[in-house]
């Protein structure tokens, strides 16, 4: 992986938050191909559940100041960076008062899903493209894990289409089982609509399911990965639809050269 330059986006990630399969793979990806020689880098959003004073995350001046417009609101983008204990690794935040300072992560406080959680993606999506440009740092390979980064894909391929930055960057979609219940915002393809984006995703996020969620992310992927050995049956069954490479899980002193030859000959080198 010499060279090659890896992006993993996550929704959760260990020590931030607490170990579970997908909280796992985002530090244990990044770890294994930067020690293969991988240029990586690794953004997820500012929950407030994150102790900024305990995990030292501060704000990058130079990066922040910029605003994304959501659903025609300017929101203020953020960025914080922090350095994971005993490792060489940095992570940036993607933060906003508004959608990220509340402590409850997916849900409001009554325990059902956030009313603005298709904003939350949306926001987190364009923010960690926008500050990738900034950074003017070309991802070989942008990785994404969990259905809150799930837009990143269609953000990429279409809102950029016609920005070369992004013109030879392969998607990979890691998959978990992690759903949320029932549907988001049904606004949602109105609020994409705006950044002219809807396009094919319209079909699904008509009704915005998880399943839903989930093939609107693989329409502009180019593989998947079984983050965990069991996830949902619809997506498994819908999985099997696609025309794309797939990994299954992989775990164990292996899991290293697997994903470096699933990258090199899978991804990057696909045609």
């Amino acid at each position: 992986m010499q060279e090659k330059r890896i992006l993993y986006v996550t929704t959760e990630m260990v020590p931030y938050f607490p170990e579970n399969p997908m909280s796992s793979q985002a530090l244990a990806l990044p770890k294994l191909m930067q020690s293969d020689g991988a240029d990586v880098r690794i953004f997820m959003p500012r929950f407030g559940v994150i102790n900024e004073r305990r995990h030292q995350l501060h704000e990058v001046i130079r990066l922040s100041g910029m605003n994304m417009i959501i659903n025609d609101i300017d929101q203020p983008l953020i960025i914080k960076v922090a350095s994971v204990p005993n490792e060489r690794l940095q992570v940036y935040f993607i933060d906003n008062e508004e959608y990220f300072k509340r402590k409850e992560v997916y849900t409001s406080k009554n325990g059902e899903m956030a009313a603005d959680n298709d904003e939350r993606a949306i926001f987190f999506a364009k923010g960690v493209l926008e500050t990738v440009k900034k950074l003017n740092w070309k991802p070989d390979v942008v990785h994404i894990l969990g259905w809150m980064s799930g837009l990143l894909p269609l953000y990429l391929r279409k809102y950029y289409q016609d920005d070369p930055f992004f013109h030879d960057t392969k998607v990979v979609v890691s998959l978990f089982d992690n759903g949320f219940k029932g549907e988001l915002n049904p606004d949602i393809v109105n609020k994409l609509a705006f950044d002219k984006v809807e396009g094919e995703v319209k079909e699904y996020l008509d009704t915005p399911t998880h399943l839903a969620w989930v093939q609107a992310a693989l329409k502009y992927a180019d593989a998947i990965v079984k983050g965990e050995e069991k996830i949902p049956i619809d997506v498994e069954e819908f999985i099997k639809s696609k025309d794309l490479p797939l990994l299954d899980f992989q775990a164990g002193e292996l899991a290293k050269e697997v994903y470096k030859n699933f990258y090199i000959e899978e991804v990057i080198n696909a045609n």
